[in-house]
């Protein structure tokens, strides 16, 4: 089969890889469509896979076209999306219920083969069973939206908190809807890429600004998010957080990223900082909430290339260029 495979640090090609065998509990999975994500840009830098080569893509959806002896929950012909993540269950943090933090981390497209192919393996207790009327293609935003979910998880912020988002690429976005049906009182996003603000517009954000000091909070936001992972906006956040107020960091950085804290204003001002990783009970919710059209794809999804174009479609993504960029193989 056809897959993408990032080679060594820097390098990637399509090329002709093996057909993916499924174990007794795994099925195959005829890939219809694989997000690309910041995730994707760390491996090609070396970082979070632990050995290169590998096939990238965590977001996918597909048609199930093989499975294992033991599997009796799908058949060949289901059309699922697949959760990414593989946990040891037998680890402290496991043990513990915060799977997402397990100490043999693994996930499909990073540690392991994963959607920027022809065809995926993945455990059947991964994927979700689409509804008739959710396209295939579309199905491979559920498992941002199950990050996202994951991060309003861990804020667990009350009813008509102000806002502030970092970022208006896909996850950014997504925090927006999110953030709406959380009950905020107003969302107010900060971007230097005035098309993806636009489309913040077109979602119906309170307002948007390429600084924070263009908007009128004096006092700060109940709740900031950064969803850039960059170090200068991480640094901004911080400081706009209000009195017993949360910063929750999204956005993944490089693994370099430094920024200042101030303790005694964290201590006095009873400032919360956060973090929020991937996915943790939420894909099943996100799969729900998609289902129900809280996130309208032909906004999100700005391009649909080959995945004979992977390579170009990372350069793209990495220059900042549309919103959600999937391959189609």
């Amino acid at each position: 089969m056809k897959a993408a495979v990032i080679t060594g640090v820097g390098s990637v090609e399509v090329t002709t890889v093996d057909d993916p065998t499924c174990g007794p509990r795994e099925v195959v999975v005829d890939v219809a469509a694989c997000g690309l994500c910041g995730t994707d840009l760390h491996i090609l830098q070396g970082e979070f896979a632990p050995t290169l080569p590998v096939v990238p893509g965590h977001e996918f959806a597909g048609t199930i076209v093989e499975i294992g002896s033991q599997v009796n929950e799908l058949k060949v012909g289901d059309r699922v999306a697949v959760d990414p993540s593989l946990y040891c269950h037998e680890c402290r943090m496991c043990r513990s219920g915060k799977n997402n933090l397990c100490e043999r981390w693994a996930a499909i497209g990073v540690t392991t083969s994963g959607g920027a192919a022809e065809f995926a393996k993945a455990p059947v207790a991964n994927c979700v069973k689409l509804p008739d009327h959710v396209r295939t293609e579309d199905a491979a935003l559920i498992e941002p939206l199950s990050c996202a979910v994951r991060g309003y998880d861990v804020l667990r912020s009350q009813m008509a908190s102000r806002v502030l988002i970092y970022g208006s690429g896909t996850m950014g976005l997504m925090m927006l809807q999110l953030g709406k049906l959380t009950g905020a009182s107003s969302i107010e996003v900060v971007d230097l890429n005035q098309e993806r603000l636009e489309t913040a517009r077109t979602l119906g954000v309170t307002a948007v600004a390429s600084s924070a000091d263009e908007l009128d909070r004096p006092q700060g936001w109940d709740v900031v998010i950064d969803a850039t992972g960059n170090e200068k906006a991480i640094q901004d956040g911080i400081g706009r957080v209000a009195k017993g107020g949360t910063f929750l960091q999204f956005g993944v950085s490089d693994y370099s990223a430094r920024v200042t804290i101030e303790p005694y204003k964290i201590y006095n001002q009873e400032i919360t900082i956060t973090g929020s990783m991937a996915v943790l009970h939420s894909f099943e919710r996100a799969a729900d909430l998609f289902a129900t059209g809280v996130l309208d794809p032909e906004i999100f999804i700005s391009d649909r290339v080959p995945l004979a174009d992977y390579a170009g479609a990372l350069d793209q993504f990495k220059a900042g260029k549309g919103r959600k960029i999937q391959v189609l193989p």
